[in-house]
């Protein structure tokens, strides 16, 4: 293999070595944001138990989801104007401070808060990583390296409802609840990816003048936002309730809207449409919608269709 298969910038080069070194890094930020994608789904119940707020346990998914998936698209573009590697190093950094914030918390509005901040980070985490291998890599290897990406995030999504059952089932590890291990078990990983990437990811400064599309920003917010809430709360409100009825309004207007600021913005849209007249960028846009429904749709253990989380299950000890 050669030794020199990846470009950096003009004249520069990295080496396998380097290249190796840098995927480690992202690696381990792909899985802290998929691990937290569905780590709390176990041992969500004892948390809310724990914290008196199980009326309340829903927004600790839905506050990730939502900033998560929002913040998204907008990393890309801010990448594309001030760089790569500072965006993921920001990433990174909030991740953590949301983790740390999370397993210090006394109340599920302040969980539900510190999984927002999560998720912001999250996004960035998720985005950034396979954008960089494309700034790296050369293009004959890209696939193979986002194939390791992949399984990490397969992996990372089977691992998180045994790893948050195992936490949220032990009372007390080092000195904390158990349950507190599932936020604070990202910050060494965290911390790890952040020095990886700090001293070995080297991209060219990058400082681009263009537009930022906040109308588009704007548009794919009121879109995704309402959809994700019905989404997660229509058990509770009823598919077919007024509440429901509303996200799905405000979730097409979204929509649309989003669909016609992109086009008036073209090339400086947040996710230019004319990306989508190509075939193979279709498809693949296709094809991940359609695992997203399979890795996400079936929850492995909701806490809102067990039996124990409906008053089976004891209560908490006084």
């Amino acid at each position: 293999m050669s030794k020199t298969t990846a470009v950096r910038a003009a004249g520069e080069t990295l080496t396998q070595r380097q290249i190796v070194t840098v995927m480690v890094g992202l690696m381990l930020g792909m899985f802290l944001a998929s691990l937290d994608q569905t780590i709390v789904s176990t041992s969500i119940y004892t948390i809310a138990n724990d914290l008196d707020g199980l009326s309340l346990q829903a927004w600790a998914t839905t506050a990730y989801l939502i900033t998560s998936t929002v913040s998204t698209p907008l990393y890309g573009k801010l990448s594309d104007i001030f760089g790569r590697r500072p965006l993921y190093l920001t990433a990174i950094a909030i991740f953590l401070a949301g983790s740390l914030y999370a397993g210090s918390v006394h109340s599920m509005t302040e969980l539900a808060i510190a999984r927002g901040v999560q998720g912001l980070g999250a996004g960035g985490l998720l985005a950034l990583a396979l954008t960089i291998i494309g700034d790296i890599a050369s293009l004959k290897d890209r696939s193979k390296y986002q194939g390791y990406f992949m399984s990490v995030f397969g992996i990372s999504s089977v691992l998180g409802p045994v790893v948050g059952g195992a936490f949220a089932g032990s009372a007390n590890i080092l000195g904390f609840d158990g349950w507190r291990w599932v936020f604070f078990i990202n910050l060494p990983i965290g911390l790890a990816a952040l020095a990886v990437v700090f001293m070995f990811l080297h991209l060219p400064a990058k400082h681009v003048k263009q537009k930022i599309d906040y109308f588009g920003a704007a548009a794919i917010t009121l879109a995704i936002v309402p959809l994700l809430l019905v989404a997660e709360q229509g058990r509770s409100w009823g598919f077919a309730s007024l509440n429901s009825f509303l996200c799905y309004g405000l979730g097409a207007v979204g929509i649309i809207w989003f669909l016609l600021a992109e086009k008036r913005a073209g090339d400086y849209a947040l996710i230019p449409l004319r990306l989508f007249r190509n075939a193979t960028f279709g498809l693949s846009s296709l094809l991940n919608f359609i695992i997203g429904i399979g890795m996400f749709g079936p929850s492995p253990c909701c806490p809102c269709t067990c039996s124990w989380s409906k008053g089976s299950r004891p209560p908490k000890p006084a």
